[in-house]
């Protein structure tokens, strides 16, 4: 929602978009101090959570027939991808915003 921003969710697409903001602006400003610290935010798109077990079914069918993979989202295949950042694998990855969302914001 901090990318593309929804109807009714301002509150919660602007701390979304902060936090974007900050991601790419503390990025830069560790990068040029010379720290070896790389910040990266992620992005989750529609994940089974206690937060989407309560969204009415009209809705899940809607956001699922705009995701090109068509299904929602599993809590570990959020975390691999912080895993990933979090690992040596990813050691030239910086101020990225990783989306986890089967495609829902292409």
């Amino acid at each position: 929602v901090g990318i593309y921003g929804n109807i009714g969710q301002t509150n919660y697409s602007a701390t979304k978009a902060g936090v974007i903001g900050m991601t790419k602006t503390w990025a830069k400003e560790l990068a040029r101090k010379g720290a070896q610290i790389r910040v990266n935010a992620v992005a989750p798109g529609f994940i089974k959570t206690p937060m989407t077990e309560k969204v009415p079914e009209k809705i899940i069918n809607f956001v699922l027939s705009r995701t090109p993979l068509g299904r929602m989202g599993e809590a570990e295949e959020v975390a691999k991808v912080y895993l990933f950042l979090a690992s040596d694998d990813s050691s030239y990855v910086t101020g990225q915003v990783i989306g986890v969302d089967g495609g829902l914001t292409l």
